[in-house]
């Protein structure tokens, strides 16, 4: 539970919440760290994004505020010439550190030479590296988002290994690394013992871990069988911010939290919609708010009735109207389970 330098910006513990296109927006961000997380990452942005003019531009430089940081800005792109300026822009907008993506796995990324693509393009991923390094390292720390490789061939291997060396010897604060390949997308188990060897590898170097966290415990768990320096949660965390506060009551040797009450599930899905529509407005906020109703449904033990409940939602007075009978305490709901992701019970209690 010590607190965790990327550079010169220092955040409270080993627990943060990942980059997560399409979910991470300010309002999840701000949840997340209501609720536990010390550091975000911004959902990823393309760099020409940031360069273009218009709103959509506004939209991703909005200033950040003092509360809501510290706070990653996460770029992706192909053009070297592109990446320095955009990353200075978002370091001028407030974002604490800017974070390169070398490790999306979706096709139509990959089919334009982004994300996870450079992975197999050593010299082009460096040269990215290099130049947002000389562009904001004085300043505003630099961190890589890699995969553990394009996929399982010995030189994809070779390629990580000369992109992770090279980005270190440039100046970066530190890596995140996903232990699945690109090819892998979400597909099969994360390779653990891959973060092993990249921890040893770097040494003293700051690596965090990524893949297959859905609780707190496997949270726990990676740090302890890997010897990584933090954990970046992704979809574990979307609808379950509580898996901060859990996580650093396990590491702080403290009982875990109960399971969160549907007074505290309605609570926090309330707040998220309040911020969600301060944010983008109601028509933007309705729809973003249904995929997040999808995924809050899960821990409602009538789950399965709340997702279909969500689904059906097609407007932000539709969304109050479930969440208020979905989430209604004085209602006498069955009693809720949770277990560690081994199959062993660590929570029970009813949920109202």
């Amino acid at each position: 539970m010590s607190p965790v330098n990327i550079g010169n910006v220092q955040i409270e513990h080993p627990f943060t919440q990942a980059a997560l296109s399409g979910y991470s927006d300010l309002p999840m961000r701000r949840i997340a760290r209501r609720y536990g997380a010390s550091y975000t990452l911004n959902e990823v942005v393309l760099d020409k994004m940031v360069l273009q003019k218009g709103k959509g531009q506004k939209r991703i430089l909005t200033k950040i505020e003092p509360q809501d940081q510290p706070v990653g800005g996460q770029l992706m792109g192909s053009d070297p010439d592109q990446f320095a300026p955009a990353a200075r822009l978002l370091a001028d907008a407030g974002y604490n550190v800017i974070d390169i993506n070398f490790g999306c796995p979706v096709r139509k990324v990959l089919g334009r030479c982004r994300g996870g693509f450079l992975l197999s393009q050593p010299k082009q991923a460096l040269d990215i590296v290099r130049r947002v390094v000389d562009a904001v390292a004085h300043d505003v720390p630099v961190t890589v988002k890699m995969r553990r490789g394009l996929d399982d061939t010995p030189e994809s291997e070779r390629n990580f290994f000369a992109i992770l060396d090279g980005a270190f010897e440039a100046g970066v604060s530190g890596v995140t690394v996903h232990g699945r390949t690109v090819e892998q997308r979400y597909v099969g188990p994360s390779r653990w013992e891959f973060l092993s060897k990249v921890k040893r590898h770097v040494g003293e170097g700051l690596v965090f871990g990524s893949g297959d966290l859905f609780t707190a415990q496997s949270c726990i768990d990676m740090m302890n069988e890997t010897g990584v320096d933090g954990v970046t949660i992704a979809r574990g965390a979307i609808g379950n911010p509580w898996i901060f506060g859990e996580c650093v009551a396990l590491a702080t040797n403290a009982p875990l939290p109960d399971p969160p009450s549907i007074a505290d599930q309605r609570e926090c899905i309330e707040a998220h919609f309040t911020e969600s529509r301060a944010h983008h407005g109601d028509g933007l906020a309705g729809r973003l708010m249904r995929k997040f109703g999808i995924k809050y449904s899960e821990l409602h033990p009538c789950k399965k009735d709340v997702r279909n409940a969500f689904i059906a939602v097609k407007t932000p007075d539709e969304f109050i109207e479930v969440t208020a009978h979905w989430y209604n305490p004085e209602t006498d709901w069955p009693t809720v389970t949770r277990h560690n992701g081994k199959g062993d019970l660590v929570a029970a209690g009813a949920v109202s």
